[in-house]
């Protein structure tokens, strides 16, 4: 295979990311060969991008069709359609990717559908599995206006749980609303969501003054789920109280971490299945040619916008 496009890290171009050609993937015996049609930016990967080495290939998240199967026959055949996730790499015309961390698209999911669900979409769906069944239970979403907390907010509901979003900015209380939140409560303070607790469940990426109320509104036994720090990565709390809750934990998750004990395909496969059937509907509010993919980055550090963007390949 000749030389392909990918997005690099270029420390001499503005916003530092730019697109070279790159030798092709070597895939190993258990590994795929994808033609990437979409992708989708996460602030985690573009966070790194900006202090990364020159030379550094970004990207988790990626749906197209396979051009090469795995030669060990463990993955579908070739021209199938797929959404992948990989550690890094995933913003370049060919990508290797694992057979355990792809799932299977059905011709009514888009490949922009696709590309939103694997760092998100899985992040949303392995944090509200950290307090079991969820059924008549009450759950606080912060954040809940960014690509995790969409799908949180829609996830939560679909298991019978009654969902009490958080949002700092008041405009986006009307979408947060629609995605599935029962109640949504606006501002820099999460206060005011003390009134609709305790939780059995809070997921926070906000950190701060709002994870230090967030764990004062814990349940007997409930979870708080932390995996993002938006705000600030200082914070004091009472830990008296916190401990007089009685069972109450703080769960610090890490997606990768979490990937060791169940392959990314399993919970892709169960995302796609429910965007198929209409019961998930990803939130994307930036489409793309991947060649913008320096300003769609800049524009997600700056939070012009709430929803995920997507970028297609031509």
């Amino acid at each position: 295979m000749d030389n392909i496009r990918a997005v690099v890290v270029d420390p001499q171009v503005p916003g530092r990311l730019a697109i070279k050609e790159v030798a092709p993937p070597s895939p190993t015996p258990s590994e795929v060969l994808v033609r990437v049609a979409a992708i989708s930016l996460n602030r985690g990967e573009v966070r790194r991008a900006m202090n990364a080495e020159a030379g550094w290939q970004p990207g988790w998240d990626l749906a197209g069709t396979i051009e090469v199967a795995a030669a060990d026959g463990s993955s579908p055949r070739e021209k199938c359609r797929v959404v992948g996730f990989v550690p890094n790499g995933a913003w370049k015309e060919v990508v290797a990717v694992p057979t355990h961390a792809i799932a299977t698209l059905p011709d009514s999911v888009s490949f922009a559908q696709a590309a939103t669900l694997p760092v998100a979409g899985l992040t949303a769906l392995h944090a509200l599995a950290k307090a079991g069944s969820l059924l008549d239970r009450n759950v606080l979403i912060t954040g809940a206006s960014g690509g995790v907390g969409n799908f949180a907010c829609q996830l939560a509901r679909l298991s019978g749980a009654t969902v009490v979003a958080h949002v700092r900015n008041a405009e986006f209380e009307a979408s947060v609303k629609h995605t599935g939140a029962h109640i949504v409560v606006s501002g820099d303070d999460l206060s005011p969501a003390r009134e609709f607790g305790p939780y059995d469940l809070i997921l926070e990426s906000v950190g701060g003054a709002t994870l230090s109320v967030a764990l004062s509104l814990l349940a007997p036994d409930g979870v708080c789920v932390l995996f993002g720090t938006s705000a600030s990565s200082e914070v004091t709390f009472n830990a008296s109280k916190f401990y007089a809750t009685g069972g109450a934990s703080l769960y610090g998750f890490i997606l990768f971490h979490e990937l060791k004990r169940e392959p990314a395909s399993v919970g892709l496969q169960r995302l796609v299945n429910l965007v198929a059937n209409g019961q998930l509907r990803p939130h994307i509010d930036v489409e793309a040619p991947w060649t913008e993919v320096a300003s769609i980055a800049q524009q997600l550090t700056d939070r012009r916008f709430a929803g995920k963007a997507v970028l297609h390949f031509s």
